[in-house]
Protein backbone atom coordinates (compact mmCIF):
# COMPACT_ATOMS: atom_id res chain seq x y z
CA UNK A 1 0.00 0.00 0.00
CA UNK A 2 1.49 3.30 -1.07
CA UNK A 3 0.92 6.36 1.09
CA UNK A 4 2.35 9.82 0.99
CA UNK A 5 2.07 12.44 3.69
CA UNK A 6 0.74 15.86 3.01
CA UNK A 7 0.90 18.73 5.47
CA UNK A 8 -2.55 20.29 5.54
CA UNK A 9 -1.92 22.51 8.54
CA UNK A 10 0.98 22.91 10.88
CA UNK A 11 -0.65 20.44 13.31
CA UNK A 12 -2.20 17.72 11.15
CA UNK A 13 -0.55 15.36 8.68
CA UNK A 14 -2.97 13.33 6.56
CA UNK A 15 -1.81 10.21 4.69
CA UNK A 16 -2.86 10.32 1.04
CA UNK A 17 -3.20 6.90 -0.60
CA UNK A 18 -2.33 6.70 -4.27
CA UNK A 19 -3.88 3.25 -4.72
CA UNK A 20 -7.71 3.12 -5.13
CA UNK A 21 -9.71 1.77 -2.18
CA UNK A 22 -11.20 -1.10 -4.24
CA UNK A 23 -7.71 -2.36 -5.17
CA UNK A 24 -6.57 -2.29 -1.54
CA UNK A 25 -9.67 -4.24 -0.46
CA UNK A 26 -9.40 -6.82 -3.27
CA UNK A 27 -5.72 -7.47 -2.71
CA UNK A 28 -6.36 -8.82 0.81
CA UNK A 29 -7.12 -12.58 0.60
CA UNK A 30 -8.72 -12.55 4.06
CA UNK A 31 -11.55 -10.40 2.71
CA UNK A 32 -12.44 -12.82 -0.09
CA UNK A 33 -14.43 -16.02 0.32
CA UNK A 34 -14.63 -18.71 -2.35
CA UNK A 35 -18.10 -20.24 -2.72
CA UNK A 36 -18.33 -23.47 -4.73
CA UNK A 37 -21.85 -24.49 -5.82
CA UNK A 38 -22.09 -28.24 -6.43
CA UNK A 39 -25.85 -28.65 -6.84
CA UNK A 40 -28.80 -26.37 -7.55
CA UNK A 41 -31.83 -28.64 -7.70
CA UNK A 42 -35.14 -26.73 -7.61
CA UNK A 43 -33.33 -23.65 -6.33
CA UNK A 44 -31.71 -25.51 -3.40
CA UNK A 45 -28.02 -24.58 -3.49
CA UNK A 46 -25.48 -26.95 -1.93
CA UNK A 47 -21.72 -26.64 -1.95
CA UNK A 48 -18.62 -25.55 -0.06
CA UNK A 49 -17.10 -22.36 1.33
CA UNK A 50 -13.33 -21.74 1.40
CA UNK A 51 -11.45 -18.98 3.19
CA UNK A 52 -7.95 -18.69 4.73
CA UNK A 53 -9.63 -19.18 8.15
CA UNK A 54 -11.38 -22.28 6.72
CA UNK A 55 -8.56 -23.95 4.74
CA UNK A 56 -10.37 -27.30 4.64
CA UNK A 57 -13.61 -25.59 3.74
CA UNK A 58 -17.09 -25.86 5.16
CA UNK A 59 -19.96 -27.69 3.47
CA UNK A 60 -23.46 -26.29 3.25
CA UNK A 61 -26.60 -28.21 2.31
CA UNK A 62 -28.94 -25.24 1.97
CA UNK A 63 -29.03 -21.48 1.83
CA UNK A 64 -29.49 -21.05 5.59
CA UNK A 65 -26.33 -23.04 6.34
CA UNK A 66 -24.40 -20.94 3.78
CA UNK A 67 -25.58 -17.69 5.37
CA UNK A 68 -24.77 -18.89 8.91
CA UNK A 69 -21.28 -20.04 7.88
CA UNK A 70 -20.58 -16.69 6.21
CA UNK A 71 -21.96 -14.65 9.13
CA UNK A 72 -19.97 -16.71 11.65
CA UNK A 73 -16.82 -16.23 9.56
CA UNK A 74 -17.37 -12.45 9.35
CA UNK A 75 -17.97 -12.31 13.11
CA UNK A 76 -14.73 -14.20 13.80
CA UNK A 77 -12.78 -11.93 11.46
CA UNK A 78 -14.44 -8.85 12.95
CA UNK A 79 -14.28 -7.38 9.47
CA UNK A 80 -16.38 -5.86 8.32
CA UNK A 81 -17.73 -5.17 11.77
CA UNK A 82 -21.42 -5.74 12.22
CA UNK A 83 -23.52 -2.59 12.14
CA UNK A 84 -26.13 -4.10 14.48
CA UNK A 85 -25.99 -6.31 17.56
CA UNK A 86 -26.72 -10.01 17.06
CA UNK A 87 -30.22 -10.93 18.25
CA UNK A 88 -31.69 -14.37 18.80
CA UNK A 89 -34.55 -16.15 20.51
CA UNK A 90 -32.07 -18.67 21.91
CA UNK A 91 -28.35 -18.57 22.38
CA UNK A 92 -27.46 -22.05 21.13
CA UNK A 93 -24.30 -22.76 19.17
CA UNK A 94 -24.93 -23.97 15.64
CA UNK A 95 -23.57 -27.45 14.88
CA UNK A 96 -20.54 -27.31 12.60
CA UNK A 97 -21.15 -28.76 9.12
CA UNK A 98 -18.94 -31.69 8.08
CA UNK A 99 -15.70 -30.70 6.38
CA UNK A 100 -14.72 -32.09 2.97
CA UNK A 101 -11.32 -33.65 2.45
CA UNK A 102 -8.47 -31.25 1.71
CA UNK A 103 -7.66 -32.77 -1.68
CA UNK A 104 -10.98 -31.66 -3.21
CA UNK A 105 -10.68 -29.02 -5.92
CA UNK A 106 -11.75 -25.53 -5.03
CA UNK A 107 -14.22 -25.25 -7.88
CA UNK A 108 -17.91 -25.92 -7.87
CA UNK A 109 -19.52 -28.55 -10.07
CA UNK A 110 -22.03 -25.92 -11.27
CA UNK A 111 -20.47 -22.54 -10.44
CA UNK A 112 -17.73 -20.89 -8.40
CA UNK A 113 -18.03 -17.44 -6.86
CA UNK A 114 -15.59 -15.10 -5.19
CA UNK A 115 -17.51 -13.09 -2.57
CA UNK A 116 -16.14 -9.90 -1.00
CA UNK A 117 -18.21 -8.49 1.84
CA UNK A 118 -17.07 -4.89 2.27
CA UNK A 119 -19.75 -3.59 4.65
CA UNK A 120 -22.30 -5.06 7.05
CA UNK A 121 -24.87 -2.32 7.44
CA UNK A 122 -28.64 -2.36 7.97
CA UNK A 123 -28.44 -5.97 9.20
CA UNK A 124 -27.20 -7.13 5.79
CA UNK A 125 -24.05 -7.38 3.65
CA UNK A 126 -22.77 -5.14 0.90
CA UNK A 127 -19.92 -6.00 -1.44
CA UNK A 128 -19.18 -7.68 -4.74
CA UNK A 129 -19.46 -11.18 -6.16
CA UNK A 130 -17.50 -12.55 -9.11
CA UNK A 131 -18.74 -15.53 -11.11
CA UNK A 132 -15.34 -17.07 -11.84
CA UNK A 133 -16.29 -19.31 -14.78
CA UNK A 134 -17.83 -16.42 -16.71
CA UNK A 135 -15.49 -13.73 -15.31
CA UNK A 136 -18.47 -11.52 -14.47
CA UNK A 137 -18.56 -9.27 -11.42
CA UNK A 138 -21.58 -7.58 -9.82
CA UNK A 139 -21.99 -5.47 -6.70
CA UNK A 140 -24.67 -6.40 -4.19
CA UNK A 141 -26.40 -4.19 -1.62
CA UNK A 142 -27.95 -6.94 0.50
CA UNK A 143 -27.73 -10.64 1.25
CA UNK A 144 -30.91 -11.16 -0.74
CA UNK A 145 -29.34 -9.50 -3.78
CA UNK A 146 -26.24 -11.71 -3.39
CA UNK A 147 -28.42 -14.83 -3.25
CA UNK A 148 -30.41 -13.73 -6.31
CA UNK A 149 -27.20 -13.09 -8.26
CA UNK A 150 -25.88 -16.55 -7.36
CA UNK A 151 -29.25 -18.10 -8.22
CA UNK A 152 -29.33 -16.36 -11.62
CA UNK A 153 -25.94 -17.89 -12.44
CA UNK A 154 -26.87 -21.41 -11.32
CA UNK A 155 -30.39 -21.68 -12.75
CA UNK A 156 -31.17 -22.25 -16.40
CA UNK A 157 -32.22 -19.10 -18.27
CA UNK A 158 -35.44 -20.77 -19.42
CA UNK A 159 -36.71 -21.06 -15.83
CA UNK A 160 -36.10 -17.37 -15.19
CA UNK A 161 -37.79 -16.30 -18.43
CA UNK A 162 -40.81 -18.56 -17.77
CA UNK A 163 -41.26 -17.02 -14.32
CA UNK A 164 -41.27 -13.52 -15.83
CA UNK A 165 -43.77 -14.34 -18.59
CA UNK A 166 -46.22 -16.06 -16.23
CA UNK A 167 -46.28 -13.11 -13.80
Amino acid sequence: MKATSENVTAFVTIPRYTEPVQNRIRSDPYRTTLVCIDSAQEGLLTGRVYHPYLPSGAEFKNLMQFLLIMEDLLDKLQFPQSFTAHRSFRMQPEPAPPLPSENEPHTGKIATFSVRVIFRQNASWQGSVTWLEEEKEENFRSVLELVLLMHSATSPEDTHNQAQTSA
